[in-house]
């Protein structure tokens, strides 16, 4: 290959590493990437161009990265944090269209389940059960409608609650493996459950309670679910529209991704089991502490999901 063949064919990607490497915002995956990437473009112009200014600034990029990836083992003990204020939010940005897929999803199902509701009484014991129904009902009667949350012990309430979310998100994600069909069937399903759910509240004219107490731990709890599906839906994706990879590679990627996300959910699951279990019991708390919890947890979830994500726009390369 003439030399300048070479140039033109790389350039954009060298360019695209030097900007990365000047930034400091890159992962330590992305460093090992980068460091492959360019010994393989340095052992090829050493033996092409051995004297070339080309082969000169292939190794100092070479060396640069080198350099940021051996200089300080100390980086290991932080990748804890930058797990967390790195690795995800640059990942999120990437995954903004399956994630909008699964919120569309479940918005969806949420409607459906509710007009369903309202058309036809017996829906939402077709849907969940009619022992949840009696149940719900009775608390109603009783007048304390979303009694279900204060019933058992709190600390074990807060286990099987939160293993319990951490067993759906899994399950959503594992999902995507059936070509992304699985997860759209389980965020459907848990949409439709949770329209069915207000609707009955709604017929009872007890919406605007029932919306107030559940979205307590509900805004923390529903949003992971459903990006734990925009997980799975980036799993299945991979398979389906694999690109310029090999369709085992795409899965691949699309599995560690989604994997990352998934393990990344974990502490607003613990969180959100916490809210249900020692919050959420008590219905009657001021009106003014209820919309401020909820506000809150919906601007953590638009600010580390939407907001924040932004800020590495510039540091995330194109595949």
């Amino acid at each position: 290959m003439r030399e300048a063949a070479f140039i033109k064919q790389n350039i954009e990607r060298w360019q695209q590493y030097e900007k990365l490497l000047a930034s400091g915002v890159i992962t330590p995956e992305k460093k090992s990437e980068i460091f492959i990437q360019l010994t393989d473009d340095l052992s090829f112009a050493l033996t092409q161009y051995p004297n070339s200014e080309t082969t000169q600034y292939v190794n100092t990029l070479t060396a640069k990265i080198h350099q940021q990836i051996y200089k300080n083992k100390k980086e290991e003990k932080k990748r804890f944090i930058t797990f967390w204020t790195l690795e995800l939010p640059q990942l999120f940005l990437t995954l903004r269209r399956p994630l909008l897929y699964s919120f569309l999803i479940t918005f969806i199902a949420t409607s459906i389940g509710a007009l369903s509701t309202l058309g036809d009484d017996s829906f939402t014991r077709l849907v969940m059960g009619d022992a949840y129904v009696n149940m719900t009902m009775e608390n109603i009667k009783h007048g304390d409608p979303t009694g279900v949350y204060g019933k058992g012990e709190q600390l074990d309430m807060f286990f099987a609650i939160t293993f319990n979310n951490i067993r759906v998100s899994f399950a959503a994600f594992a999902a995507g493996i059936l070509c992304s069909l699985g997860t759209g069937y389980l965020l459907f399903q848990n949409g439709v459950m949770l329209g069915s759910f207000f609707a009955l509240f709604y017929q009872e004219k007890l919406l605007l309670d029932s919306v107030l107490v559940v979205m307590l731990h509900g805004t923390l709890e529903i949003s992971a679910i459903i990006i734990a599906g925009g997980a799975g839906l980036r799993m299945g994706n991979s398979i389906l529209f694999p690109g310029t990879y090999s369709r085992m590679e795409s899965f691949k990627m699309g599995a560690k991704d989604g994997l990352k996300v998934v393990m990344g959910l974990m502490p607003i699951f613990i969180m959100a089991g916490s809210i249900e279990s020692f919050i959420t019991r008590y219905s009657n708390m001021p009106l003014v502490l209820k919309i401020l919890i909820i506000a809150l947890s919906l601007a953590f979830i638009i600010f580390y999901f939407i907001i924040y994500p932004q800020r590495f726009k510039n540091h995330v390369p194109k595949n």
